[in-house]
């Protein structure tokens, strides 16, 4: 039964609506055995990795160009003709991302530069398991093809026959990538992370996964590779009004529980009476959904909230600092500037979130378990560093050095200073 609360005071109810604690210990020590194994065994530790997750006997785990194409050729015309206008919107949408080099003259003869530089060599983890999200895929490849990164090597698990998922498989070919191999789980991400014979280590991973490729990405990192945000299980908070359609609100907090039992679904309203309606739409909808089983585990945990105005639940929703928020109340437009905590908004009664998971052009890898308070969403900017230069002339360095040796001298580092003083004394002589 879901559970219906009252707002009583910020730091009270936010309480209500903690997320589960799960103590990953014995987790941790599982998945670092599986790293550690892969780094001293390479290739060989993939094979029975596979073998014992997966129960496939793998020949090779690296899809080759032929492979890659006789998959793709199972994919109807129509999905790919909705994956080619997906990859158009994410395309149009990241391309208006990209940045020109910036350059200021902090004063006279002293030049400042930035410039976005692509991350040579990233790593894809594109989710298979119980949902093969291929979406994915296109979400992380398009921005990092934008971006300019040099390699990009895809790890995703096998169908159950072994094979490449063909969905992937398109869309790989759609994009031209290459490097793809057929490996799931924290494996995939130690091989990422290390490299093999057969798998290069990239400098940054991307991508979900569940509870061992969630913690292999944390733990990689202490290995010196960057990964693209901590990620937990999938969330959605709806905010709701009187006039919202409970059908809609119902379908919107499906479409996260199915993702897993451990989905996060949240909904504030001011109406006190939206409340049973919608819990009669969830009820009438699930009958229909292949997913059912699941979605009612996740709706176990979920949390009605009632509150006294749209305001006080705009101010709990920055609080919970959710993946997906959902803004279905009249004059949405209105409230968007006091949004500050969120992975991915969406305005106004026909905004689905799954528009965003698929195709409007926006980003689905995005901060889960409050993080949206400190993280963004994976961008074109997720595949770039940003490298700064500067360019003095004589004018410049005369200008700003005396600057510079008061407080290098005050910090003391007199070689700091004197960096400026030699060459500050070369050119009076």
């Amino acid at each position: 039964m879901i559970e219906v609360l009252k707002y009583s005071n910020l730091v009270d109810t936010i309480q209500l609506l903690q997320r589960p604690y799960l103590d990953h210990t014995r987790l941790k020590t599982q998945v670092l055995e599986i790293l550690n194994c892969v780094r001293d065994n390479g290739d060989s530790a993939i094979y029975d990795f596979i073998f014992q997750f997966e129960r496939i006997r793998m020949d090779n785990f690296k899809v080759s160009e032929m492979e890659c194409n006789h998959a793709a050729n199972d994919v109807s015309d129509d999905l790919k003709a909705a994956i080619n206008v997906a990859y158009e919107n994410i395309k149009k949408f990241h391309l208006a991302q990209q940045q020109d080099t910036m350059q200021v003259e902090t004063m006279p003869g002293v030049i400042c530069m930035r410039k976005s530089v692509a991350i040579e060599r990233v790593g894809l983890y594109i989710p298979g398991g119980s949902a093969a999200l291929f979406s994915t895929l296109l979400m992380l490849s398009v921005p990092a093809i934008l971006a300019g990164c040099k390699e990009i090597v895809i790890c995703t698990p096998a169908t159950s026959n072994g094979k490449l998922n063909p969905n992937v498989a398109y869309i790989a070919q759609l994009l031209g990538i290459k490097e793809i191999y057929k490996i799931g789980g924290a494996h995939a991400i130690a091989a990422l992370a290390f490299g093999t014979t057969s798998i290069p280590k990239v400098n940054k991973i991307f991508g979900p996964g569940n509870q061992f490729v969630t913690i292999a990405k944390q733990l990689v990192q202490e290995y010196g590779v960057a990964i693209d945000m901590p990620a937990g299980p999938s969330e959605v908070l709806v905010i709701a009004d009187a006039n919202a359609n409970p059908k809609f609100i119902a379908a919107d907090l499906l479409s996260q529980a199915e993702h897993g039992p451990d989905s996060q679904v949240v909904l504030l309203s001011n109406d006190v009476f939206i409340f049973d309606k919608v819990i009669k739409e969830i009820n009438a909808q699930l009958t229909s959904l292949s997913r059912s089983e699941i979605s009612k585990s996740a709706l176990q945990y979920a949390k009605f909230v009632l509150t006294k105005t749209i305001d006080e639940a705009i101010c709990l929703s920055n609080a919970y600092a959710p993946e997906h928020l959902i803004l279905n109340f009249e004059a949405a437009d209105l409230h968007i500037d006091k949004i500050v905590n969120a992975g991915s908004v969406f305005i106004g009664a026909y905004s689905p979130e799954s528009v965003g998971d698929y195709a409007s052009g926006t980003n689905h890898t995005l901060p889960t378990n409050a993080y949206a308070k400190a993280y963004s969403g994976v961008s074109i900017d997720s595949f770039v560093k940003k490298i700064t230069f500067q360019k003095l002339n004589y004018l410049g360095l005369k200008n700003i050095g005396d600057t510079v040796i008061k407080m290098a001298m005050a910090e003391g580092l007199d070689a700091h200073a004197n960096a400026v003083k030699v060459r500050l004394d070369s050119l009076e002589v």
